[in-house]
């Protein structure tokens, strides 16, 4: 193949084409536990958290909550990867040794939220949220005391989460799609030097946390005694004026590890004697590998 630029633009496109269909095909897993919020510019700050959406009954002027006191921003990252064609590949037609590269770079940027949003989760034991505590903690404080959304342990992490509205305990906040770029011009000085040419995926985004009071995340064993006193603390969390939040846990999220113990759990309607399992279907399940 001549190296021009009409056949570069040519090589551009298919390569284009290759990584638009495995992006759009890959699987992922983020959308269930995170909200996606679009980002205009270096960061935003969502001090809003601060105010869980309730309404009260309107007697005389509206109540007005002071967030003064609420900082949370979220900085946009640039994350990027890239992969090296060799010019003497393409003047020997040698292209499509490097489709299943490039599908590669597809499922890799499709996935890239999922390891984001799943390691978020992981560290929310030590991560701080809106409020200044660890996103799960013993004393978030409302109305006055002190609420838990952790039941401590040392052992694998296991998450229950309301997922049921519209606000999710995960942010995704994207500045923009991953998109597909080249340098891919015969007079670059990569070309020039190294013979290579360079396609790539590049992205700008980050993740941060939303509301506390639609997860409870613990290092316990995973049992059903544990599972009930955390679906307990969540469906008696209250507004800052005492009102139930009608918080009700839909989903169990675990590591591999912990696959077993969340089945036995939520997917067996009787034990080993024949007694009803009163969690049977009480939540969904995820098994996540990017927990382990």
């Amino acid at each position: 193949m001549i190296i021009d630029q009409a056949n570069l633009s040519g090589i551009y496109k298919s390569f284009k084409t290759v990584f638009n269909e495995a992006f759009d095909g890959a699987p992922s897993q983020w959308p269930v536990v995170a909200m996606q919020v679009p980002s205009e510019g270096r960061s935003v700050d969502y001090k809003w958290l601060g105010d869980f959406p309730m309404l009260r009954e309107w007697v005389g002027d509206r109540a007005i909550r002071d967030l003064s006191a609420f900082k949370y921003e979220i900085l946009n990252k640039d994350y990027e990867s890239t992969i090296e064609v060799d010019r003497n590949d393409i003047e020997d037609d040698q292209i499509g040794v490097y489709t299943p590269m490039i599908q590669g770079l597809a499922w890799a940027a499709k996935q890239h939220p999922d390891m984001l949003v799943f390691a978020l989760l992981k560290a929310g034991f030590t991560t701080a949220c809106y409020d200044s505590q660890y996103f799960f903690d013993t004393d978030h404080s409302v109305g006055g005391a002190s609420v838990s959304n952790s039941g401590g342990g040392t052992g694998d992490p296991w998450f229950l989460l309301d997922l049921s509205r519209p606000i999710k305990p995960i942010i995704l906040q994207t500045r923009k799609r991953p998109e597909f770029v080249a340098v891919d011009r015969p007079d670059d000085e990569n070309v020039f030097m190294r013979k290579k040419f360079l396609y790539g995926v590049d992205d700008r985004k980050n993740v941060g946390f939303g509301l506390w009071q639609l997860a409870y995340g613990s290092k316990s064993t995973l049992s059903a005694t544990n599972y009930a006193a955390a679906r307990a603390a969540m469906m008696a969390f209250k507004s800052e004026e005492g009102a139930p939040l009608g918080i009700n846990p839909t989903h169990l999220v675990v590591p591999p590890t912990l696959e077993s113990a969340g089945r036995s759990i939520l997917k067996v309607p009787n034990d080993a004697a024949g007694a009803g399992n009163p969690w049977f279907n009480s939540a969904e399940l995820i098994v996540v590998p990017w927990l382990a």
